[in-house]
């Protein structure tokens, strides 16, 4: 008994030995890290910051506009009087502010519910980081492929969803620890949390970020198991990744979309792992919609892992 248990490896023990592999190559290869971290570091510092969209909206410039003084004719007023009377434009300036003060945060609040452009879009950064980084476990077997890693592993008793659920598990941890760093960037920079906001929260943020990204990286490996070229997921990376984040509310609330946008939107996996973590972080807490972003993650993760492993099973071979 002993000895059959030698030549059949526990799944556990290929997906561990395989995992490990996977986060040493990640862990000997900083620049690459650095390349991940830096890209949406970027897109924060130079798109979130610069896109003040909340400005479009504000008047606080009108206590700064040379207004032109207002005549108001004294026969006008009641009870009339003589000559005329003349109201400074730095009043009238000041006025003005004082109304329209609190509309430019209304109006954000309203669409992107927060009062900052900058925090919605920067939790649409961790998004794109998932899918950055879950994009390459598919090119990482076609590289195994042809270095003849794959084959020799093949040639061995573990089993072949071990081989698979190893890169699913490597992408979804380099995409936990990356988001951290995104998060705690993003929050330096002037991330505003809501007020529902706990440190357990992050735990249902890790939770969101492993279903998408086993969900995800399940779709770019059954896409790259038969492949010899690495070329071949790179145009598919290419093809759905553009879609995959403006057809979402990474940058963009639903609601807004075009009405056959929005339908996309609607099954776009990263509109709700997005909204999850809005959620979570920077939005007043809503339960029941909080609910559904996980339930929808979760059949989401669920299916598409099992694809990869039939699909494993049937074409990944010598």
């Amino acid at each position: 008994m002993s000895e059959a248990n030698e030549c059949r490896p526990s799944f556990l023990r290929g997906l561990w030995a395989l995992t490990n592999r996977e986060l040493k190559k990640w862990l000997k290869d900083p620049v690459m890290l650095v390349m991940f971290v830096l890209q949406p570091l970027l897109w924060m510092g130079l798109l979130g910051k610069s896109m003040n969209i909340g400005a479009l909206f504000s008047f606080n410039s009108l206590g700064d506009m040379q207004m032109p003084d207002i005549h108001i004719p004294g026969s006008l007023l009641n009870p009339p009087l003589s000559g005329e009377i003349t109201i400074p434009g730095a009043v009238v300036s000041r006025q003005l502010q004082q109304i329209f003060s609190n509309v430019g945060a209304n109006v954000m609040r309203n669409t992107f519910g927060v009062t900052d452009y900058f925090s919605y879009m920067a939790i649409g950064m961790v998004s794109m980081t998932v899918v950055t980084t879950t994009m390459f476990s598919g090119m990482s077997i076609v590289w195994d492929r042809r270095l003849g890693f794959l084959n020799k592993v093949l040639s061995t008793p573990v089993p072949r969803a071990a081989i698979i659920f190893s890169k699913v598990l490597n992408a979804a941890m380099r995409a936990m620890f990356q988001a951290t760093i995104i998060l705690v960037l993003a929050y330096i920079l002037g991330l505003q949390l809501s007020s529902t906001f706990t440190l357990l929260n992050l735990l249902g943020v890790y939770a969101a970020i492993f279903l998408l990204s086993v969900g995800l990286s399940s779709i770019f490996l059954a896409f790259s198991l038969r492949s010899t070229r690495m070329e071949r997921p790179m145009q598919f990376v290419s093809l759905v990744t553009m879609p995959l984040m403006f057809a979402s509310n990474t940058f963009f609330p639903v609601s807004l979309m075009p009405d056959w946008m929005r339908v996309i939107a609607q099954v776009n996996p990263l509109t709700y792992m997005t909204d999850a973590v809005r959620q979570l972080t920077i939005l007043p807490l809503n339960v029941s919609m909080l609910a559904i972003d996980f339930t929808y993650l979760g059949i989401f993760a669920a299916v598409l892992a099992t694809i990869g492993i039939v699909l494993s099973w049937r074409y990944l071979s010598l």
